[in-house]
């Protein structure tokens, strides 16, 4: 695992938490993600939280890049409501993330111990779906 960080994204995280704070009622939603892309833009979602599960806020953000016709994004800051603060990826969405966007950084830690780091540092040693797909003959 490399230990590589990167300048922390400020506006980022802002943005993440404005719509954490605007955006967020109840039990729904209660996490926004903020996406910066490879031309500086920045896209938003929120998680659409279900009983039977739901999508996290990182998979939203990637369905709505990709309707705005974005589809790399250099880095992703989760922020949760109530004033949480970043909060890392879970499993799922370190996967996801990894397998769309493998030079993807995220942002994690709390407080002053916030940092970027690649997100092949948050799954070392793991499965890359594209490395496992048979070749279309």
């Amino acid at each position: 695992m490399t230990t590589q960080t990167h300048d922390v994204d400020h506006e980022l995280i802002q943005a993440a938490a404005h719509v954490a704070q605007t955006r967020c009622r109840g039990d729904n939603h209660t996490m926004a993600a903020a996406g910066r892309t490879r031309d500086g833009r920045i896209v938003t979602a929120v998680n659409a939280y279900h009983f039977t599960g739901g999508p996290c806020a990182e998979l939203v953000l990637i369905g709505t890049a990709a309707a705005q016709g974005v589809y790399e994004l250099d880095t992703i800051v989760a922020v949760g409501d109530r004033d949480r603060g970043v909060v890392p990826p879970c499993g799922r969405c370190r996967q996801v993330l990894l397998d769309y966007f493998p030079a993807l950084k995220v942002v994690v830690g709390e407080g002053d111990r916030i940092r970027t780091v690649p997100v092949t540092d948050l799954l070392p040693e793991s499965y890359v779906w594209a490395d496992h797909q048979l070749d279309a003959e």
